[in-house]
């Protein structure tokens, strides 16, 4: 697992393991390509980060910030020795927390993007969506999630073989 593009391009990510689900790298490629025009200077929230691939991949293409939101030990583990990895204390913070709980917790307007990719078939991703709908912390949520889970439509989605992205944005 690598950073694919920006200014960590190529550098290696520690991985917790098998019993974590990483966001594949063509995932998080044509994630972050799709959502290129949203992350710079952005603040950013990954919830369910794992090893913090997404969120450090955001951070490498011109993200101000990234906030991390992970409670599994080995993800923790894996997350922390990535940024430290990387020198990208300064503009990121970790938080052992549950993502549910922890974004009741936010402001209107909070972050720019939340990523989110809770664990496939759960029922997190449709209760991350509707405190987000609540809440509205971040005028954009993009949840990775199985193709086949029942999840509402969102303005946009990109369908990855059996994972689908899911973009979701406040309507103005």
């Amino acid at each position: 697992m690598r950073i694919v593009a920006g200014r960590h391009a190529g550098r290696d990510l520690t991985s917790p393991g098998r019993r974590i689900r990483p966001t594949a790298e063509d995932v998080r490629v044509a994630w972050l390509d799709w959502i290129a025009d949203l992350v710079s200077g952005a603040r950013v929230l990954e919830l369910c980060a794992g090893t913090g691939a997404v969120g450090l991949e955001a951070l490498s293409r011109g993200a101000a910030s990234v906030d991390f939101v992970e409670r599994h030990p080995a993800a923790l583990h894996a997350l922390k020795a990535n940024v430290k990895a990387l020198r990208e204390t300064d503009r990121t913070r970790i938080f052992k927390r549950d993502a549910v709980p922890f974004t009741a917790g936010l402001d209107v307007g909070a972050y720019d993007l939340v990523l989110a990719d809770p664990p496939y078939g759960s029922r997190l991703g449709p209760l991350l969506l509707e405190g987000w709908r609540d809440r509205h912390y971040a005028p954009v949520l993009v949840l990775e999630h199985a193709t086949d889970q029942d999840l509402p439509n969102g303005a946009r989605r990109l369908e990855l073989g059996p994972t689908t992205l899911t973009r979701y944005e406040i309507a103005t």
